[in-house]
């Protein structure tokens, strides 16, 4: 097992307590309350769901989840923590989903850009809208780094990707991926793919909605000009929402098959 792997193994039992930050839980309550109006009655893949923090929200409201993950310590947490015939849970790399699973009408990733270099970020977004129809929302959350919150940033490299030293509960350190674009970054990222991205911003935590394109082929390298105007007036302080573009809803029934983790 590969020595982030081998991370993400260990703290299975701490994702929850991740979240126990005094500071954090007004914004925790907003994101609780956000997330599942961007997804009500869409059929979603999740991608890098861990524990099943989030999944259970989405899984509330939604017709129904695939929840995948690379690491099988987390979903075992969160396939006991959420048993519903609509949510299923599936071993799958992040970059490269399950090609049998089927195709959606909406897709999430939860707290998964940070752990992304940035030479691959767009590669990563693209390949979020390959399993939804065109016209289908795509949406992401992430941790902003705020000095004095966030764990310290150890070092950094050529590419601009930034690490942190993480000691979970083994006492075992790890160096570990975390970027932290800056808003404008997020939405000029966006922007490579769709213009009318929609961006929220809290103190901690950052929201980021779209719509994949309509008449385009999926995974298709789009190059349209960003306009920053525009986008950068999406930008929301203190996690006001954003109307975000209503995506086609399309009715299509899961593909048999499907292994259960």
């Amino acid at each position: 097992m590969s020595g982030i792997r081998a991370y993400y193994r260990t703290r299975a039992l701490e994702y929850d307590r991740v979240y126990a930050k005094p500071e954090w839980q007004d914004e925790l309550r907003e994101m609780e309350r956000w997330l599942p109006a961007q997804l009500r009655g869409r059929r979603v893949p999740e991608v890098a769901c861990a524990a099943g923090g989030w999944t259970q929200f989405v899984a509330a409201v939604a017709r129904g989840v695939v929840a995948t993950d690379a690491v099988p310590a987390p979903l075992e947490i969160a396939q006991r923590r959420i048993y519903r015939r609509d949510v299923a849970f599936l071993l799958g790399d992040a970059y490269h989903l399950p090609s049998d699973i089927g195709v959606f009408d909406a897709t999430f990733a939860g707290f998964w850009l940070s752990p992304v270099p940035r030479s691959r970020q767009r590669e990563f977004l693209l390949q979020l809208g390959e399993r939804v129809q065109p016209g289908s929302p795509v949406i992401l959350f992430d941790n902003l780094y705020v000095e004095g919150s966030s764990t310290a940033i150890a070092e950094s490299d050529a590419e601009g990707n930034t690490y942190q030293l993480r000691a979970p509960g083994n006492g075992a350190v790890h160096r570990v991926l975390r970027n932290f674009p800056t808003d404008l970054e997020l939405l000029t990222l966006a922007g490579s793919i769709r213009e009318d991205a929609q961006f929220t911003r809290w103190r901690h935590y950052w929201g980021l909605a779209y719509v994949t394109p309509i008449g385009r082929r999926r995974g298709e390298l789009v190059n349209d000009r960003l306009r920053l105007g525009l986008l950068a007036g999406a930008a929301v302080e203190s996690g006001s929402r954003v109307g975000m573009a209503a995506g086609a809803l399309i009715s299509f029934g899961y593909v048999r098959g499907w292994r259960r983790f």
